[in-house]
């Protein structure tokens, strides 16, 4: 049944996936959306206007805010933290701090409320599973790369929330549930991605630029299915305790052929450009979601074409009418 009449904290609130899963549980529930704004998909739609959502201004490393705003709440999803290849490398220490130290935090406050939480969500993430993740599961080994890469400061930094996450619920009691994404793409997407980047270059009449050779190969999963996996765990009894691979298997591809999936299905101009890879990338990425499938009934409904058609109308849109 969906959630009716919760009171829900959503760190990292105004990102991509915490607006979006806003959206869904704001007409019968009580909503608050915390972000420090470096990212902001939020503040610019009629969301923000609602009546049921407030929301605050503030960072997962201040601890006393966190805490203040977990009062009385009975679901917490922690969306927060620092994500984006470039971002990452630019900031290592500052990755470390929030998605290590952030969930610290937000995981303290979930058992200052203990007493009205039913489930606190931690997002993870696929690097999880380092370079080479064929078919992965919840139970695969989860491999990052060699320290002093700082690619993996946000696999390790993520891992180890998720490693927390377990650890509160096993020993504190804290109803917990992880999730890991699987690149997670759509309407009102922010941040960098390839997909945002090929389709914004398309729509400029522009080269696609491709970083390496092309052969990394990606399973792409649409962000309404992604905020669906998180309602289950938000919902379900099964999902307590327990990491969940979200993603698509179906909607696997090299980047070569994402990028010409956008330039048909666009339209574009440009052509398809090579340049060097500046950074450690991941070459492999497809989910095993049978657990996700088997104990929460997830099963992601949108195909890699149709959700890229609906991507590139709403950029088109935004194109149109100049936002930001």
């Amino acid at each position: 049944m969906p959630l009716e009449g919760k009171r829900i904290l959503v760190t990292g609130g105004a990102g991509f996936i915490g607006t979006t899963l806003a959206r869904r549980l704001v007409e019968r529930n009580e909503l608050v959306a915390m972000d420090n704004l470096h990212r902001d998909a939020l503040t610019d739609t009629d969301l923000f206007d609602h009546p049921n959502l407030t929301f605050r201004h503030g960072d997962v490393l201040d601890a006393e805010l966190v805490r203040e705003l977990a009062q009385g709440m009975t679901h917490i999803v922690h969306c927060a933290g620092i994500a984006g290849v470039d971002t990452v490398l630019e900031s290592p220490v500052r990755t470390m701090r929030v998605n290590v130290i952030g969930t610290s935090n937000v995981l303290e406050a979930g058992v200052s409320t203990i007493g009205t939480l039913e489930r606190l969500v931690d997002f993870s993430t696929s690097e999880v599973f380092g370079s080479q993740a064929f078919r992965v599961a919840e139970t695969s080994a989860t491999i990052t790369g060699s320290v002093g890469e700082a690619r993996w400061t946000y696999a390790v930094s993520k891992l180890a929330g998720e490693h927390m996450a377990h650890a509160y619920h096993a020993e504190l009691g804290l109803p917990t549930t992880s999730v890991r994404p699987f690149n997670v793409y759509g309407p009102g997407q922010i941040g960098g991605g390839a997909i945002r980047a090929f389709i914004e270059a398309a729509l400029a009449g522009d080269d696609l630029t491709i970083h390496g050779d092309g052969s990394q190969i990606r399973a792409w999963c649409f962000v309404d299915d992604m905020v669906e996996g998180t309602l289950l765990a938000l919902e379900h009894p099964n999902a307590v305790g327990e990491s969940f691979n979200i993603g698509n298997a179906r909607s696997a591809v090299t980047i070569f052929d994402l990028a010409q999936r956008i330039k048909r299905l666009s339209g574009c101009s440009g052509e398809i450009v090579f340049r060097p890879l500046h950074y450690t990338d991941v070459e492999l990425r497809i989910p095993n979601v049978d657990k996700a499938r088997e104990l929460l009934g997830f099963e992601a409904g949108v195909e890699l074409d149709d959700g890229l058609a609906r991507t590139i109308a709403w950029y088109r849109s935004r194109a149109l009418t100049g936002s930001k």
